[in-house]
């Protein structure tokens, strides 16, 4: 039988995960900004941003310094096709007025990672998102319309207190970042529950 989310458990699961793990996100996202300009180590440590959610669906704890563990090269070639493809799709898909951009991006949302979790080769990545998808797609965008909608009108009021604001509205930009981070792992972990070792194969 499919698994089928639930808009109240994604949102409040991811918010658990999110905060639960904010101030090691908050490190790694530190530390990425840092080495950005760093040719090729911006990679590694891109893609181990990446995954975050992936060890969030698992409920692990990281540490800021795993962005610089050697693992995450190993799959650079995959990374910058999966986005490749992402990208190149999804921009043609806003041509016709921008609605089914959106739709392919929620169906192929969940290519990358399966890409960095699962080994599983960037075509076959995109055809799973699809399969994993299927019946959940407004759900995963209601939970991150929401989300982003929460965080945007906060910001917006947040704006309006001299001094203070902006700095209040930096701490919120960090909570919204933990929060997608957080809600997207939650489902990733329940879609690929869908999926049978058969596929992954």
């Amino acid at each position: 039988m499919e698994k089928k989310l639930d808009f109240g458990s994604v949102l409040s699961q991811g918010f658990l995960v999110g905060m639960k793990n904010l101030p090691s996100l908050l490190g790694a996202i530190v530390l990425w900004l840092l080495t950005i300009w760093i040719p090729y180590v911006n990679v590694g440590t891109t893609i181990a941003i990446m995954t975050i959610p992936i060890k969030f669906s698992k409920g692990e704890i990281f540490s800021p310094l795993c962005i610089f563990e050697k693992q995450y090269y190993r799959y650079m070639g995959e990374f910058f096709l999966t986005c490749g493809w992402y990208t190149a799709g999804v921009l043609m898909a806003m041509i016709f007025l921008v609605v089914p951009g959106i739709v392919l991006g929620i169906i192929w949302s969940q290519a990358l990672y399966l890409v960095l979790d699962k080994g599983v080769n960037p075509a076959k990545a995109l055809s799973l998102s699809n399969k994993m998808t299927y019946g959940n797609k407004w759900i995963i965008f209601a939970v991150m319309f929401v989300v982003y909608l929460a965080f945007l009108v906060a910001s917006l009021l947040l704006t309006w207190i001299p001094f203070i604001g902006v700095i209040i509205a930096f701490c919120l930009m960090v909570i919204y970042m933990a929060m997608i981070l957080g809600c997207s792992g939650m489902i990733y972990g329940k879609l690929l529950e869908n999926l049978t070792e058969e596929d992954l194969r």
